[in-house]
């Protein structure tokens, strides 16, 4: 954080102008000293954090021209010191552990009463991170089972197969004839390691691929 200044700097970042605003009220209303740089898309948060000093960006999860699950690992990697609150309409229990486990310090749904938002933002700037009942229970779920720390462990060997090849760009019908099954066998295969992984497509794939296994 910026203890020089005992100014917060924070990076709100979303597509929508009044979910912004209304991020901006609460922070007036939580007694910090603070201020704010405003992001309606990926390319813009990467240019506002290359141009000014953030401690906090508070960002949605999807904008139009890209998905924040790619960028917070980038962000981290430049700017590790810099602590990530996603604030979002998709659903918590299903993909907050995602956006955790690629490096974000808190998750929130855009559903939570205002006070729990404030207290969100709160333990962000008091202790580094945020975590919810809902994760809190998913986290430790996960901790016990070795999902958070390998998601691919929930994968047979035969979806780690099949999810390997779709991460080295083959499609259906090349993987079938490799493996000398049905296309619609391999589609099959796919649902399951979309559903297993909480995944939507191949892009996040290839990401957790790349971040939980060394074949490519």
């Amino acid at each position: 954080m910026n203890q020089e200044a005992q100014v917060t700097s924070f990076l709100v970042a979303d597509d929508h102008g009044l979910i912004r605003q209304a991020i901006v009220l609460l922070l007036d209303g939580i007694g910090i000293d603070y201020k704010v740089f405003q992001a309606s898309s990926i390319h813009q948060i990467k240019d506002c954090i290359n141009a000014h000093q953030i401690d906090i960006a508070i960002m949605d999860a999807h904008f139009p021209d890209g998905n924040s699950l790619h960028l917070i690992p980038e962000i981290k990697s430049l700017h590790p010191e810099m602590k990530i609150l996603i604030f979002t309409g998709i659903e918590e229990d299903i993909h907050s552990l995602k956006f955790l486990n690629a490096g974000a310090d808190g998750f929130l749904s855009k559903l939570s009463e205002e006070s729990e938002v404030q207290k969100a933002i709160l333990k962000i700037v008091n202790d580094g991170e945020y975590i919810s009942p809902v994760t809190k229970i998913k986290l430790m779920s996960s901790l016990r089972t070795g999902t958070l720390i390998n998601p691919l462990s929930l994968l047979t060997d035969r979806e780690m197969q099949v999810a390997e090849m779709y991460a080295k760009g083959h499609g259906n019908l090349e993987i079938a004839n490799t493996l000398n099954v049905r296309q619609n066998t391999i589609s099959t295969v796919k649902k399951r390691i979309f559903h297993k992984l909480k995944i939507e497509n191949i892009v996040e794939l290839i990401d957790l691929m790349k971040n939980h296994s060394d074949f490519l």
